[in-house]
């Protein structure tokens, strides 16, 4: 594609092509657009998940900023990049430090637009006025001392009070905790167990406690209506009886927000293999919330990338092999894995939590009983890394911070290789492996759990990735291969990622987090891993290649009894030690050599734009893709399209 990618603030924007999508069947053609329909439709969710005033705001912003006259000011220039942080982000705090950025323009300019601008095109309800609009929204905007944080995990606050994320209204951390550790202990006898709070907002009215339930008919209902419509149109042109049955349980859930629903929807789902398409759409992943309970609103429809899929499914069948290898105590092995499933597979819409940033892996159901009973399913998602892999191609950052030359050719030669496979191990491998010991809450690990969890699918990865078996499985052609990921995984978790902290920041995300913990526990261990100075910058030296998978295995097995015992003194202990703070000296190096590259640190995705072609009588009679779109244009058009909670 030669479309030009965009970039502001610390974000680069660049898309990603649909290989293979005309290969596809009609039919298929036809599920993949009506699943992308349904993915369009959460985007607002999302937004208000993320902070109440996300949707006002930036419906405030966007009518500013479409009907501007001086659109060549200073002012106006920040208040477009403000607008498209907001956009990128799903609300007012950075997508992944979560810190809420602050504006380049003023308050008095921002007012003085708002006077000019059409009421009808605010976001004001019956009897509201402009100065109410405003004494609302500039303080959530201009004070930085307003709802600073989406999610907080410092130790020793209150991390509800102290997060500006919208799944707890009133609510103290001590009171949510103890809510929902009085319905575990009403089931705890219950072997199919459900994932409480994953879909409601806990409230604290004068009632007392209760929680508002995310259904059609509920909180969220205008926007999931919406979804639902989507996903039964989806389901008359279901590639099978079980990917058609699968699709029914999600509506049902949909519809009345039983999370019994959403157990036998991830069942069905784990069991259907055959249809090339698939989808994830619905409240998952639980980093938005710092207790970890609450599901974060995302949506990807994907279909398989088959050639890249023999990889993953050469890691699949030999998952047992791996289980029973791992150097975990034999307590906390599954001694029958059941279900694992991996597929290479190309995005074709992303939605919600997953856009514009999106994973590049995932693996789930997160429900640990379903993973051992049903088996769970990982994808890679080709067309993403590809995208990153181009972007990087000639860019300067490993001549800058690989200092010798056989490293350096080494992650040439075989380090996207590294990067896929190990991705693959730790979304197919890692999140599927181990298991709980009887009667271990599954939550028992609290604000540090998501830590824990992506540290032990890493390690797992880490571990295996110099492992002989897999050159005989033939995923890396020799046994030096492994070393290129070695070094660049360790120089990322002690060095690279800082690039993503603002200076007097600490490390505040799971999966940065999880990387400084096994990368400076791994340095704390004597001198394998060492941070050396050359010509007054600092560069990573690791000294015993072997020695540092010994050493990833240790930290794995202390992980994995840390997860399989529910040990939160332990994880508290591990993360708070190595995984929080940040070294200043070192983090300004990092900052003022990466800056020199003029690079980005975060990027993030523009849709395709799936465009219907309709026959004489009105049916789809084919999906054409257009990669033409710039960035605002698709925001604006979601924002006017797909508006289902304002």
């Amino acid at each position: 594609m030669n479309y030009q990618d965009e970039r502001f603030a610390d974000i680069q924007l660049l898309r990603y092509r649909l290989n293979g999508f005309e290969q596809l069947s009609l039919s298929q053609k036809r599920l993949v657009y009506c699943l992308a329909e349904a993915t369009l439709w959460g985007r607002d969710i999302t937004f208000d998940q993320n902070g109440r005033h996300n949707l006002r705001l930036r419906k405030m912003l966007e009518a500013v900023y479409t009907t501007a006259a001086d659109r060549d000011s200073q002012e106006f220039r920040a208040m477009e990049e403000y607008l498209k942080r907001v956009w990128f982000s799903s609300g007012i705090h950075h997508h992944y430090g979560c810190e809420k950025f602050l504006p380049a323009f003023t308050a008095e300019w921002l007012w003085q637009q708002l006077q000019q601008t059409d009421a009808s095109l605010l976001p004001l309800g019956d009897g509201e006025t402009k100065d109410m609009l405003r004494d609302e929204l500039f303080p959530v905007i201009f004070d930085p001392s307003v709802l600073p944080k989406r999610v907080n995990k410092a130790d020793g606050e209150d991390l509800l009070l102290t997060s500006a994320c919208n799944f707890y209204q009133g609510v103290t951390q001590q009171e949510a905790e103890d809510y929902y550790r009085q319905q575990k202990a009403a089931a705890k006898d219950d072997p199919q167990p459900v994932s409480y709070g994953l879909n409601t907002t806990l409230v604290k009215d004068a009632d007392g406690l209760h929680e508002e339930v995310w259904s059609e008919q509920g909180r969220y209902g205008s926007a999931i209506r919406h979804i639902v419509y989507w996903l039964e149109r989806a389901s008359a042109v279901a590639e099978n009886d079980r990917q058609r049955r699968y699709i029914t349980l999600l509506v049902d859930y949909y519809r009345t927000g039983d999370l019994r629903r959403f157990n036998d929807y991830c069942i069905e789902w784990v069991g259907e293999q055959e249809g090339r398409v698939d989808f994830v759409n619905g409240f998952i992943e639980v980093y938005g919330d710092p207790l970890g309970l609450k599901g974060t609103w995302e949506g990807i429809v994907e279909y398989r990338d088959m050639e890249a899929t023999r990889r993953t499914q050469t890691i699949s069948s030999n998952a047992q092999w791996f289980e029973d290898h791992s150097p975990v105590d034999p307590r906390f092995r599954k001694p029958e894995v059941k279900g694992v499933t991996a597929n290479a597979i190309c995005a074709a819409m992303l939605g919600g939590e997953e856009y514009p940033s999106t994973a590049i892996g995932i693996n789930l159901p997160n429900a640990d009983w379903i993973r051992a009973q049903h088996g769970s399913k990982s994808i890679t998602i080709t067309n993403i890394t590809d995208a990153y892999n181009k972007a990087a191609q000639g860019n300067g950052f490993k001549e800058e911070f690989i200092d010798d030359d056989e490293t350096r050719c080494l992650v040439e030669k075989y380090g996207n290789q590294c990067d896929e496979l190990h991705t693959d191990l730790h979304e197919c491998l890692g999140h599927g492996s181990g298991q709980l010991l009887p009667g271990t809450d599954p939550d028992a690990l609290k604000a540090y759990g998501n830590t824990i969890e992506e540290a032990r699918a890493d390690l797992f990865g880490l571990y295996y990735m110099a492992d002989p078996k897999l050159v005989e499985l033939g995923l890396l052609p020799d046994g030096n291969a492994y070393r290129a990921h070695y070094y660049t995984y360790i120089m990322n978790g002690l060095m690279t990622q800082l690039i993503r902290i603002e200076p007097g920041h600490q490390i505040e995300e799971a999966h940065m987090r999880n990387r400084a913990l096994i990368a400076r526990w791994c340095q704390a261990q004597g001198d394998v891993v060492r941070l050396v100075k050359r010509d007054g910058k600092t560069y990573l030296h690791i000294s015993d290649y072997e020695a540092l998978r010994t050493l990833f295995a240790s930290l794995l097995a202390e992980i994995q009894r840390i997860k399989s015992e529910g040990d939160y003194d332990a994880a508290r202990q591990l993360v708070e030690q190595y995984a929080v703070a940040v070294e200043p000296t070192l983090h300004q190096e990092v900052l003022d050599r990466y800056r020199r590259l003029n690079l980005a640190p975060y990027k993030g995705f523009i849709n395709p734009v799936l465009k219907p072609v309709r026959g004489d009588d009105g049916q789809i009679a084919d999906v054409q893709v257009d990669y033409s779109e710039g960035y605002a244009h698709q925001m604006l058009r979601y924002s006017r399209d797909y508006a289902a909670l304002i």
